[in-house]
């Protein structure tokens, strides 16, 4: 398999790049991994996704041939590689598809010839070992055999190598509904020439040999999958190819494994380094470096993207890629301090030529991954306390599986973790029962956000379908198409307009809300968004005559509020970016009718004294009254020559939109005042943390401001009074803070005379009995210090078997204690016997097998408790 030449993998990402655009294409950058005004999707899983509008005819392309490298992530969903990461050679969950595509362009014939070429002819690859698939046709979808694509390939490949594939594997959708194809795979041998004399390599095609594996899908789209199922053939054919760069790596560079190519081995290196352990040593250790060195991948471009881990929607996937390989590292490589963040630099160097975004959002993402990994690892320890604990209580070798799932479920603890630990004790758990657990809450969650979508009505083929909000609050417009959505069993309608002054929801702004009005009828639009190009109104019925001529009218005063709210944001931004530095940048931001929400880059906590300034200069912005000077579709060159500032993971067309208001100047496709004056006022709400390196501010303007200092004033005033302070409010609340500091360190003393009494007391009642110093009663001390005695008894007795009750605002506790001689000598467990009490007091609990408390809402039944603890503790 050795080529002419000695492939890096920058060189071959180049050269596919440079051999398109050789073919007149035109080289555009990746799309950010997380995608944004797509419901179907939470991340490009597919090199296709930024196109998908050109391919339902909602846009058109740039160019009728593109080609690009681009970043795809498979974590959920129908297209799902995670289990897969790390156990073989070639699944990975993020990787680069290099793609060529043509709109309405070439087909068939001239896809096939180009791929051919390029794989044998320039990257050189033996043609011996390449074999290729067309799709075999599906008498269920009425689709025939394609013939077309097999014609095309008999020019370079013989007959026995052009090998026919089922809908599964030569039939590309890329979901439940959108554009779809017959697809060709072009697939390579990588086997010794010895493997290759014994067993045909066409016998391996598609059979998940690690050694005989897919290269390049060219897919050919022909067809839109509608929510019934049924194909309608696209407005025009096109190609959409995907070659899984790390792949071709492996081929050109002559590898088993795409783990061993140089676009893994930096990465693997260093986690060695950190470890201590070499790399092809052991199997578990080996699967663990692959494992983290795919998933720190997946993760630090997602960050860089825009997407910080968070416990909902893409952020929690991100999360869990992010704790799966912590955890490896913790199980096999024996890393329990924070790791992964030490490998960014060495990806950023490796990636930044191409991916330009990994080395500007390098000190983010470290950051970010930093106290992720902090903070998972504390919860490991957490779960590791309360495996432990889950352990000593069980009544079997087989803990229950319902115990496990909760585990995971509050703690984030990962069952094969679990196994593994219970395995080191001879133990294991139930996974029907963990199984079982999961499908409820998977049920849950797709009850509770399931949504059926039907296929669009369509009244007119039209397309204008333009927003036209910039300039006008109403117009006289027409119904194009429309379509049913269930969710909840709650039935709605979302309809789109020949054109629109309805703005749809982006860059931080929620969508307009308004009117439809005929002649006979008003329907209320309550939410406008944009979905693969269209702009798409949501309403809770129907006109009664979709056909019908109709005005468009905004709600104008919630539009106004919202835009006073967007051009702040403009403003904050430049505030923050000249008090803190020009570090800043936005990390997301929330613009409606009643406040704005801004985060933002940064390391350290904003001082009082900088959300002043930042509040006084946006303040002085408001009132220099600095008007809107708006450019409208100016080429992205000419808006960067003007400073405008970009926001990082949005992907921005080849003419923008720029606003600008005295220096501030952004690319922002959002409604904003026509001068800056109009804001009124503005007012800081509130700054804190949203993670590591992210910052948030929410500030309210206009009248909303007003009201809120307003309300702050009268709370300031109520409490002068209450503090019959009026001069020095502040004082007085120090000085009644002292007070009351002073008092609780008298109670804690009081408290702590009471229960050294209460100790000696104890003492004194203990009875010994066959080797067992029992200590049953009740006392009115507090938790903590019932707690505190037991232990400093069990460690003066460690024959002691102790019941402690006692009553606390209507309700009972129970704590039981047994010193380390029982427990060596008897086969009882706290945890166990607290349980068993607990049922006289109308309640539950739980510890370790030294020491657990219960507690209860029926304190009558403390007397029943304490005569069952005899009869338990005989």
């Amino acid at each position: 398999m050795a080529q002419d030449k000695s492939w890096t993998a920058k060189e071959i990402r180049q050269q596919f790049l440079d051999f398109f655009q050789n073919k007149g294409h035109e080289v555009v950058p990746s799309a950010p991994m997380v995608i944004k005004g797509d419901p179907t999707l939470m991340f490009t899983n597919a090199g296709m996704n930024q196109f998908k509008e050109a391919f339902l005819g909602n846009r058109q392309p740039s160019s009728s041939r593109i080609t690009d490298t681009q970043k795809c992530l498979r974590v959920s969903g129908k297209h799902n590689d995670l289990e897969e990461v790390g156990h073989d050679t070639y699944h990975h969950t993020m990787f680069e598809m290099l793609g060529n595509w043509s709109f309405g362009d070439y087909f068939k014939t001239e896809a096939i010839a180009w791929a051919w070429e390029l794989l044998t002819e320039v990257y050189g690859l033996d043609q011996e070992r390449l074999y290729v698939t067309v799709f075999e046709g599906d008498a269920s979808e009425n689709l025939e055999r394609d013939d077309d694509a097999a014609n095309a390939w008999k020019a370079y490949v013989p007959q026995e190598r052009i090998l026919n594939g089922n809908k599964k594997d030569n039939f590309w959708e890329m979901g439940a509904t959108g554009p779809c194809g017959p697809c060709s795979e072009i697939h390579m041998d990588l086997r010794s020439n010895e493997e290759r004399a014994k067993v045909e390599g066409a016998s391996l095609v598609n059979q998940d040999h690690p050694q005989v594996v897919e290269i390049w899908n060219l897919v050919f789209m022909e067809f839109n999958r509608q929510a019934d199922g049924a194909l309608k053939a696209l407005p025009a054919k096109h190609v959409d190819t995907g070659m899984g760069f790390e792949r071709l790596c492996m081929a050109l560079q002559g590898k088993q494994s795409n783990y061993d190519t140089d676009v893994f081995q930096p990465l693997i290196t260093r986690l060695s380094e950190l470890s201590g352990i070499t790399y092809g040593t052991a199997e578990k250790s080996d699967i663990a470096l692959r494992v983290i060195a795919d998933h720190v991948r997946a993760v630090a471009f997602a960050i860089a993207d825009g997407q910080l881990p968070s416990n909902n929607g893409a952020g929690y996937v991100i999360r869990r890629i992010l704790r799966r390989a912590i955890r490896y590292g913790f199980s096999y490589l024996n890393l329990k301090e924070a790791f992964i963040h030490k490998l960014i630099p060495i990806l950023s160097q490796q990636m930044a030529e191409f991916f330009p975004e990994i080395r500007d959002q390098k000190e983010l993402v470290e950051k970010v991954i930093l106290e992720e990994e902090q903070s998972f690892l504390r919860t490991l320890e957490q779960g590791l306390n309360r495996l432990d604990q889950i352990r000593q209580e069980s009544q079997s070798k087989t803990v229950d599986g319902a115990r496990v799932f909760e585990l995971y479920d509050t703690f984030g603890f990962p069952p094969d973790l679990t196994a593994l630990i219970l395995k080191e004790e001879g133990m294991s758990f139930d996974i029907a029962s963990y199984e079982s657990e999961m499908q409820k809450q998977k049920d849950r969650a797709r009850s509770a956000t399931k949504v059926d979508t039907g296929d669009w009505v369509v009244i007119e083929e039209d397309d204008r379908e333009e927003f036209i909000g910039y300039d006008h609050l109403e117009a006289k417009v027409r119904i194009t198409r429309y379509r049913k959505v269930k969710a909840k069993n709650k039935e709605s309608f979302q309809i789109v307009l020949n054109l629109t002054p309805f703005y749809p929801e982006g860059g931080g702004q929620v969508g307009d809300h308004g009117k439809l009005i005929s002649e006979n009828e008003e329907i209320s639009i309550y939410d406008t968004k944009k979905e693969h190009g269209l702009i798409i109104h949501f309403c809770d019925k129907l006109p009664e005559n979709p056909q019908a001529e109709f005005k468009a009218r905004v709600d104008s005063k919630r539009q106004k509020s919202t835009s006073l709210n967007h051009t702040a944001t403009h403003l904050l931004h430049q505030a923050l970016r000249e008090v803190l530095g020009t570090h800043v940048e936005q990390k997301g931001s929330l613009v409606n009718p009643d406040y704005l929400r801004f985060d933002f880059s940064h390391f350290s906590k904003v001082e009082d004294e900088q959300l002043a300034e930042i509040e006084r200069l946006v303040n002085q912005r408001i009132r220099a009254n600095f008007p809107l000077e708006e450019y409208r579709s100016i080429p992205m060159d000419e808006a960067k020559e003007m400073g405008a500032i970009a926001l990082f993971g949005e992907k921005y067309g080849d003419l923008v939109r720029a606003i600008k208001f005295g220096d501030s100047v952004e690319l922002c496709g959002g409604i904003h005042v026509q001068a800056s004056g109009e804001i009124g006022l503005f007012t800081l709400m509130s700054e804190g943390a949203v993670a590591a390196g992210i910052r948030r501010i929410e500030a309210c303007t206009g009248d909303a401001a007003l009201q809120y200092l307003n309300e702050k004033a009268s709370l300031l005033s109520s409490l002068q009074q209450e503090l019959k302070n009026p001069k020095d409010p502040l004082a007085g609340l120090l000085k009644l803070k002292e007070e009351n500091a002073q008092l609780k360190k008298q109670v804690e003393a009081f408290q702590q005379a009471q229960a050294a009494q209460e100790r000696k007391a104890w003492a004194q009642a203990i009875e010994s009995i066959d080797g067992v110093d029992r200590l049953i009663l009740e006392t009115s001390l507090d938790a903590k210090s019932i707690k505190d005695a037991l232990f400093q008894l069990k460690a003066d007795k460690p024959q002691l078997a102790a019941v402690i009750a006692s009553k606390n605002d209507g309700k009972a506790n129970i704590a039981v204690a047994l010193g380390d001689a029982i427990l060596a000598s008897k086969d009882w467990k706290a945890g166990n016997l607290v349980k068993e009490l607990a049922a006289e007091i109308g309640g539950g609990g739980g510890g370790q097998a030294g020491f657990a408390m219960a507690g209860g809402s029926k304190p009558e039944g403390i007397e029943q408790a304490l005569a069952k603890a005899k009869t338990l503790l005989q």
